[in-house]
């Protein structure tokens, strides 16, 4: 198989405009990916153009609620890196329809492309929590790695990459130890450009 130059690799970063995705966006620039930035607003990311070479970052609608739409963000991409996440609940933008339903329809498009994908949960994510936000986050992690067997899961927490299967532990508001821990390289770095070292990963970091 004819491995592609990260100038010819395309890397679609859904929720690329917020405070976290701008720097992944940044991180990826820097490694000089093409990028497609996925966001509901394409117009309001006049931010990120700057943060890479002409061309180089391209905006375009998409909204995780709508399958269809995330199909079209992620069609022809190599790796998907998906950032999606609310704090509150707002009109139809519920937990559950973003984190939970969201995540796996990004999941089965990267799996139907053949793409890598890396989705970003939170450091909270438990099932068992009272918390709805922190279930529907632990919901999408399962629900990501049903459909993407091979998809990283990747956390805020120092050096986490969880596997399939990883428990939450820790009492809400307590330091925890970070759920899985992969081999110490740049793709488990806990900042912002974690997710751009991981998609450059040129290995598995994740999973069995």
């Amino acid at each position: 198989m004819t491995l592609k130059s990260r100038f010819d690799t395309l890397v679609t970063v859904l929720g690329g405009s917020g405070f976290v995705g701008r720097h992944v966006v940044r991180a990826l620039a820097n490694r000089h990916y093409r990028i497609r930035v996925a966001v509901r607003r394409p117009e309001l990311c006049g931010h990120l153009q700057p943060l890479g070479r002409v061309g180089q970052i391209h905006a375009v609608q998409a909204n995780v609620r709508y399958p269809q739409s995330v199909a079209a963000v992620v069609r022809d991409a190599d790796v998907v890196v998906n950032l999606v996440g609310i704090l509150f609940e707002r009109s139809r933008q519920r937990f559950d329809a973003v984190q939970a339903e969201g995540a796996v329809a990004v999941a089965h498009a990267a799996g139907a492309g053949g793409a890598r994908m890396i989705h970003v949960s939170a450091i909270g994510a438990d099932a068992t929590s009272t918390s709805h936000y922190a279930r529907s986050k632990a919901e999408g992690e399962q629900q990501v790695l049903a459909a993407h067997p091979a998809a990283t899961i990747m956390d805020p927490a120092p050096r986490a990459v969880k596997p399939p299967g990883a428990v939450a532990n820790g009492s809400p508001g307590e330091p925890r130890p970070p759920r899985a821990l992969c081999a110490p390289g740049p793709a488990c770095r806990a900042d912002a450009k974690a997710p751009a070292a991981a998609a450059s990963a040129g290995r598995r970091i994740e999973g069995p």
